[in-house]
């Protein structure tokens, strides 16, 4: 796949077949979308026109929408699906002010190539997001390419989706969330210094910090995860939370790996949350937490086998 945040200088060289969307998530309602277009291309070179910043960043300024993924986890995501080309547009005020027509010749045919465009009954866009499938249809007789609707179903499905997984992940439910994904969900961030008091109590913790502010974060909580570091898999389980325990007031993602005692301070590490183990609890002392992560690491244990069993 073609990965394309350089637009400006970006002329497509092969006719295109496109469909755009934000696509949060690369969730299995997505995915069917891709592999529409793809199916339908008719051989014409397949392109997913996305936007970044999300366009309610950039014209909401109180916005505090949150997203499934960073960007570059979406272009991580979107790499297996069998697309030819991802266009990342940088959204700004001055495109949000194009008007349909511009938008149309100005990018989708002369930078894009566009020939056969598929896009969902209810896609809007265009200054103030005027336009709709039926002026599009009328530019694809103007500017000759074709138009073709996706089912209302699918792109409701999409919708219904998102909305699950967001609602699933704010309340910890990370085996809805998954299953509507139809991969493990993920945080990205880099390694670095805590207070060390993990290490004190004989389960020392990666900390890790994540600098997209919008990344959505699941509800606090201790989880069994996975990670893969130097193309090894690793499990363990991650604590999102305050550490009452220890008068923690600021949230943090702490993750104690399983029989692994490499140095990986500052290194980009992804983890995958798999199970969800219990809430965050404020214990009586240090004592009672650590007989508690006993307790947690057994149960991990066990779910190793059965996620190898899978």
């Amino acid at each position: 796949m073609n990965t394309i945040d350089f637009f400006e200088a970006y002329r497509a060289e092969n006719p295109s077949a496109i469909t755009i969307g934000t696509f949060d998530g690369v969730h299995v309602g997505h995915k069917k979308i891709i592999e529409n277009l793809i199916e339908k291309s008719e051989g014409l070179s397949t392109t997913l026109l996305t936007f970044f910043p999300h366009p309610r960043m950039v014209l909401q300024q109180d916005s505090n929408i949150k997203l499934i993924n960073t960007i570059d986890e979406r272009i991580q995501l979107l790499e297996g699906t069998g697309l030819d080309t991802l266009i990342i547009y940088p959204f700004n005020r001055e495109f949000s002010r194009l008007t349909a027509r511009d938008f149309v010749r100005d990018f989708l045919i002369a930078q894009l190539n566009l020939k056969k465009i598929i896009i969902g009954y209810d896609h809007r866009f265009g200054r103030n997001r005027t336009a709709n499938i039926n002026d599009l249809r009328e530019f694809g007789e103007a500017f000759d390419f074709k138009v073709e609707e996706i089912q209302a179903k699918e792109i409701d499905d999409v919708t219904i989706s998102s909305t699950k997984i967001r609602k699933a992940l704010t309340e910890g439910d990370i085996d809805t969330a998954n299953a509507y994904l139809g991969y493990e969900f993920m945080l990205t961030g880099i390694v670095i210094a805590g207070k060390g008091l993990g290490k004190q109590i004989n389960y020392p913790t990666a900390n890790i910090y994540i600098k997209e502010t919008y990344k959505l974060i699941p509800r606090q909580g201790v989880y069994f995860i996975k990670s893969i570091i130097n193309d090894v898999p690793v499990f363990g389980m991650m604590n999102i939370g305050t550490n009452p325990t220890v008068k923690g007031t600021k949230q943090t993602i702490e993750v104690h790996f399983f029989d692994f005692n490499r140095d990986i301070y500052d290194e980009k590490i992804q983890i995958r949350l798999i199970k969800r183990l219990r809430n965050e609890e404020k214990f009586d002392s240090v004592e009672k937490l650590q007989q508690q992560l006993l307790s947690d690491k057994i149960q991990s244990l066990a779910l190793i086998e059965k996620y190898h069993a899978q």
